[in-house]
């Protein structure tokens, strides 16, 4: 099997889920839990753990928290030899409150370190483009990063996927929507790259295909509890959640961005690939983890939508 490249963050995550309902000015009784994260580093977890040959470009901090990402990412099957160590930085961060249905109510994350995923750094690592299967990015990339990541994806005919990240990073990838063999935003991300309101399903049906006419090849809109949206120049689909008890939401997004990565890259048909995603979507929301540590394609087909 050819590798997949993610270039993305890397990070720690702290996640406070309330017992009871927030009160803002006090704390509440509840859970705190901390895990590994970063969107990049989610899908490249996530692709290993699926069984493809996954390598990952990302930057953390000579500290123990990066030394705890290293070894668990590399553990679940991920090259992370070429991740960058520095002294200068410490690892990237991210903390999340939880509400009691296990909903982001509020979220910070300091991703300084991934400034030195710069493009001398990508450019250092060209071959690494020449035989991979697909490209994968996070928008936690700087402008400059990400289009040196994309001009040597094109050099080489190599597709890109890319993940908004969040609403504030989502404009980073408005230019180079011609360049995306797969874009995957959830709802607010797609009215950013849209430029406009997007209201429920059937609007954001028309969203996908408005992004797939602006030279997107696959466009791909995740609607949290009612499922997602998908278009391609040829085809259209929806796919339906998976109703299940949620744990916590945090890296649901970054599986079904894997698992539709996997599907696509492995030659399944598109909307076989679609309801991969929704499975491992699923699954994670029933995880404590941010990414499921026992996800397997398996595991996806126990539970895949018909």
């Amino acid at each position: 099997m050819s590798h997949i490249l993610v270039i993305g963050a890397a990070s720690v995550d702290v996640k406070g889920r309330a017992a009871k309902a927030l009160q803002l000015g006090t704390s509440v009784p509840g859970e705190i839990r901390v895990s590994f994260g970063g969107v990049g580093r989610n899908v490249a977890e996530n692709l290993a753990r699926l069984g493809q040959p996954t390598i990952l470009l990302s930057a953390v901090g000579r500290d123990p928290f990066g030394a705890q990402i290293l070894e668990h990412t590399a553990n679940a099957g991920v090259d992370v030899s070429r991740v960058i160590i520095t002294p200068k930085r410490h690892s990237a961060a991210y903390l999340a409150i939880l509400d009691e249905a296990g909903s982001k109510t509020f979220a910070v994350d300091e991703m300084a370190t991934m400034s030195l995923v710069t493009p001398a750094y990508i450019r250092s690592y060209r071959a690494l483009f020449k035989d991979a299967a697909m490209l994968v990015l996070d928008a936690n990339l700087s402008p400059a990063a990400l289009a040196s990541a994309i001009s040597a994806a094109k050099r080489d005919g190599v597709p890109v996927a890319a993940d908004p990240t969040s609403t504030t990073l989502a404009p980073r990838l408005k230019k180079h929507l011609t360049d995306l063999a797969i874009v995957r935003p959830n709802l607010a991300e797609a009215e950013v790259l849209c430029g406009h309101p997007i209201r429920g399903r059937t609007e954001a049906m028309i969203a996908a295909k408005e992004l797939v006419s602006c030279g997107v090849g696959t466009a791909v809109i995740a609607l949290a509890e009612e499922g997602l949206c998908y278009a391609t120049s040829r085809e259209q689909g929806y796919i339906p959640a998976i109703r299940c008890e949620v744990v916590d939401y945090t890296g649901a997004g970054d599986a079904l961005t894997a698992a539709i990565v996997y599907g696509l890259v492995n030659g399944f048909p598109l909307g076989e690939a679609m309801r991969l995603g929704v499975s491992a979507a699923t699954l994670t929301l029933k995880c404590y983890d941010t990414v499921c540590p026992d996800l397997s394609l398996e595991r996806l087909y126990d539970q895949l939508v018909i």
